[in-house]
């Protein structure tokens, strides 16, 4: 009886251990991937996360929109990001500088536009930028230029026009781009100046006039992965993806145009 009880034991041990195993499969969850995006990339962004996780069961996309500045100061004090895809190089680009974007997963994807709009039942009489300064135009929203890309694209413009100080007044400054569209469609001011891409989303504002690229940097959006990522395959995985066929459909249909090293 001894004999049988210690031949018992290693069947035991092995039954135990298989079943821990069966327990570890089924309890398996997905791999968490986080996301730092500008606010500009929302809503093509966020139908390219269902594609993907139902395409990748395995990998659940968390996505931080927000005004690239700001992203990019919380990846630079250790935020735990996989991966930045930013609305302006020059934000990106400090990242790259302090060796916090992986070079071999880096690319200029994306382009866009900046455009002036107005509440779509306004009945102030505008045409372009320098009207801006003669009409009754009290309040202008744009991004924080110091941290939001539109922000600083929109200063620049500006600028060149020789009319920045003359508004100075009438400026609103914004979190980020998508607020600015938000107070021009609930009419809180009087006019904004976001990208095309989020002017052609919106059925309560009208788009007055398009800025001639030549008047602010060029408006690049750079993807990356983050250099200290703890899921660098899965990582692999959604840069790629956002390289695919179906990615760049998605871009075109939400009015972007791609500029990249594909």
């Amino acid at each position: 009886m001894k004999m049988n009880r210690l031949f018992l034991i290693p069947l035991l041990l092995v039954f135990t251990l298989v079943g821990c195993g069966q327990e570890l499969v089924e309890n398996d969850e997905p791999i968490e991937l986080t996301i730092s995006a500008a606010a500009s990339l929302n809503n093509v962004l966020t139908e390219i996360e269902t594609l993907f996780e139902e395409e990748h069961p395995q990998i659940n996309l968390l996505v931080n929109f927000g005004g690239s500045g700001s992203l990019q100061q919380q990846i630079i004090q250790g935020a735990p990001v996989d991966l930045f895809f930013s609305a302006a190089e020059n934000k990106y680009d400090e990242l790259i500088e302090r060796d916090l974007i992986d070079s071999s997963y880096s690319s200029d994807l994306l382009g866009n536009e900046l455009v002036l709009v107005t509440p779509r039942n306004s009945t102030v009489e505008i045409k372009d930028f320098p009207d801006l300064v003669y009409n009754e135009i009290n309040t202008i929203a744009i991004g924080t230029p110091e941290t939001v890309p539109a922000g600083q694209y929109a200063k620049q413009t500006l600028q060149h026009l020789q009319i920045w100080d003359k508004l100075s007044t009438k400026l609103i400054p914004s979190k980020d781009v998508r607020q600015v569209l938000s107070y021009v469609e609930t009419e809180n001011v009087d006019a904004g100046i976001v990208y095309h891409t989020d002017a052609i989303l919106s059925d309560k504002v009208k788009l007055i006039a398009t800025v001639d690229p030549s008047l602010h940097d060029p408006i690049i959006l750079p993807v990356g992965i983050i250099q200290g990522t703890n899921h660098k395959k899965e990582a692999i995985t959604f840069y790629e993806y956002l390289h695919s066929e179906t990615a760049t459909q998605l871009y075109k249909k939400y009015g972007f145009r791609l500029v990249g090293n594909e």
